[in-house]
């Protein structure tokens, strides 16, 4: 399947399948935010097609960087980090897998990262959606702290309410594959 053609496909299936609009009542947001926009990529990224689709598109986006893994905080970025880093392998590349925990663990070594972090030296950080940008840097964060450099962050859908720029003052780039007004687009199209 042509890049293009998987592109299309992947909003295809989140347009139907994690895209609700609703002005009355909005949606209430983790950020506390009240909004017509509800994105659940998680119906998406965990459906077999979609999962495939997120390696695959995610991947021609990276393909290129210099990275040995690939993570964000759980549970948005598990799916995209796993189908990634299976694509990649399938392309020849080995790219290591991090689950970054939202608290460390609480037993044994109190880990906050999960995954061979030895074999971890540059990361792309992963998201599946960014509002505020917050569980994004937290990621970062937590990367940095555990000595690794973040060569780029790439989210599936970008609300477009200052989380990239909160990300980009960290000093990261982040490549959105969508954005909200790629949603807007298709459902004022659709009427």
């Amino acid at each position: 399947m042509q890049i293009t053609q998987a592109r299309d496909r992947l909003f295809h299936l989140l347009y139907e399948k994690s895209f609700i609009y609703r002005e009355n009542p909005p949606f209430v947001l983790v950020s506390g935010r009240e909004s017509p926009y509800y994105f659940n990529c998680k119906a998406t990224t965990l459906d077999p097609e979609g999962c495939y689709l997120v390696g695959e598109v995610v991947f021609h986006h990276i393909e290129d960087l210099s990275m040995d893994a690939i993570g964000g905080l759980t549970l948005g970025s598990d799916p995209i980090s796993l189908s990634t880093s299976l694509v990649a392998l399938k392309n020849g590349v080995i790219l290591h897998p991090l689950i970054i925990r939202k608290e460390p663990k609480q037993h044994g070594t109190q880990k906050w990262i999960e995954g061979n972090v030895e074999k971890a030296k540059r990361v792309i950080v992963v998201d599946d959606v960014i509002t505020t940008g917050g569980s994004t840097i937290k990621a970062i964060e937590k990367m940095r702290e555990a000595g690794l450099e973040i060569v780029k962050a790439v989210v599936i859908i970008d609300r477009e309410e200052g989380g990239r720029e909160n990300i980009e003052r960290m000093s990261v780039e982040v490549h959105s594959l969508f954005t909200r007004a790629d949603f807007d687009r298709e459902r004022l199209k659709r009427g």
